[in-house]
């Protein structure tokens, strides 16, 4: 039997990604099989481009539901038990100035189920937040990232 992957995340990641379940089960799956009727009426299936359409939608929510159910399944919640607050790890905020400019940055780093960089959000399997975790308040890190290594310190950990 294969080992099912456990996806770290926290409570507030895995209540959106039911949220998110609960949309495709309740209302697209519906929607999908409405254009599916919708295209059957127009008669010949062999080139019939909406119903083509229709179905490719259906096994793309169709699958987008099943890897949800198997995430959610497997959700490890990350839980913050106090200990070592300065230290940098996966449910942590992180601030960081680069050395020398000093741009400053500040990331919260999750499990990759629930990684959004735009949102500040990044996965405990990327280049910077391997390179954080584990480090504490006030140490200077070197971060591999594709563009080449940049120093950084690290100014806060909430």
């Amino acid at each position: 039997m294969a080992i099912e992957k456990v996806f770290p995340m926290t409570k507030e990641g895995k209540e959106k990604l039911e949220q998110e379940l609960e949309y495709l089960k309740a209302v697209k799956r519906k929607e999908v099989v409405e254009r599916i009727k919708i295209a059957r009426s127009f008669g010949d299936l062999s080139e019939n481009s909406e119903y083509d359409s229709a179905k490719e939608e259906q096994a793309f929510v169709e699958g987008k539901i099943t890897t949800l159910e198997n995430m959610i399944r497997n959700a490890k919640i990350i839980v913050e038990d106090g200990t070592n607050s300065d230290t940098v790890g996966l449910g942590k905020t992180v601030t960081f100035v680069e050395l020398p400019d000093g741009d400053e940055e500040t990331y919260s780093i999750v499990g990759s189920a629930e990684a959004d960089p735009f949102e500040g959000k990044i996965s405990n399997d990327s280049p910077i937040a391997k390179s954080l975790i584990g480090k504490k308040l006030g140490e200077t890190v070197t971060v591999n990232t594709p563009g080449g290594d940049i120093s950084v310190k690290i100014i806060s950990v909430k």
